[in-house]
């Protein structure tokens, strides 16, 4: 297959809180718009952390040396593999590399074909030592080996599913700093793990490991170690199989429902997601394919 290699559109970092910054540009899809990036074939990608995964490599795109997305092909179209590449700092988010990330949530968001995204390092034994990252409208799965330390926990924390070896080190170590996380981590630890842990894990800044993580549900699977990558990818198939409409209802659905303030309220949310694919071309498709006893194809429309 052709790798294609270019920058991403450039778009603009706050000087006052870059990180927290970014949570809120990466959450806001009215945000993942911009113009037609250039091309430049002759850049080179510098090594990163994270990866978000839609397809197996049939196109590179590379946003300022740090951040690197990979598209998978054939049986995988649809999975995005987005990788944090800054090797020197262990994955330390710069100006630079926030900026990547958000030019590569902007490509991917664009990008219809996407389906699930991946994001996981390249670096040997690092997740990420500081960084967030905000969901997309698709299910976005963190896969963690190494350290995940501060904005590294809260960029995993903000994606959907988290996929960890049992290597995998967490800490919240910001009151040691006489600071306080900054990028959501004091609001989606507690509804992850539940308020009375958080408070200790937050108070106490104490690092805590892969196994752990998975009995106070911070995790969905612990694996051996340097197997989660292949963990997360099946789960992703999994998902790429389904509806892809349905998949991004169900994600509202739970997302913007547990915000609301009761159950009503709640269940108000679902019935707008359900309404939305109830004369969907993939209803239509998946109710065919059952009768028919064969494999649906989904064309996300």
């Amino acid at each position: 297959m052709l790798r294609l290699r270019s920058i991403l559109s450039r778009c603009t970092v706050t000087n006052s809180c870059p990180v927290a910054y970014t949570v809120r540009y990466l959450h806001s899809s009215r945000h993942w718009r911009c113009p037609p990036h250039t091309s430049a074939p002759e850049a080179m990608a510098m090594p990163c952390h994270f990866r978000l995964f839609f397809c197996r490599t049939l196109i590179v795109q590379t946003a300022p040396s740090l951040v690197r997305i990979e598209k998978l092909s054939s049986s995988d179209s649809g999975i995005v593999d987005l990788k944090l590449e800054r090797a020197e700092a262990k994955n330390a988010i710069s100006k630079e590399m926030l900026k990547g990330l958000q030019n590569a949530i902007v490509e991917i968001d664009r990008d219809s074909s996407a389906k699930v995204v991946l994001v996981s390092s390249s670096i040997p034994r690092v997740f990420c030592a500081g960084a967030d990252l905000k969901a997309l409208s698709v299910p976005t799965i963190a896969v963690i080996e190494g350290a995940a330390l501060g904005g590294g926990l809260e960029m995993a924390l903000s994606c959907d599913l988290r996929i960890c070896g049992e290597d995998a080190v967490f800490c919240m170590p910001e009151t040691g700093l006489a600071i306080i996380p900054g990028a959501g981590g004091t609001q989606r630890l507690p509804r992850i793990v539940g308020r009375s842990l958080a408070k200790e894990l937050i108070y106490t800044a104490r690092r805590f490991g892969g196994r752990e993580a998975l009995t106070m549900g911070l995790a969905n699977y612990c694996v051996q170690a340097g197997e989660a990558y292949s963990k997360a990818l099946q789960i992703a198939r999994d998902i790429n199989e389904k509806g892809p409409l349905a998949i991004k209802m169900a994600k509202k659905a739970i997302d913007e429902g547990m915000l609301q303030g009761d159950l009503s309220s709640a269940m108000s949310v679902e019935r707008e997601c359900y309404e939305k694919l109830l004369y969907s071309q993939d209803r239509l498709e998946g109710l065919a394919a059952f009768a028919e006893k064969r494999k649906p194809i989904y064309a996300g429309k």
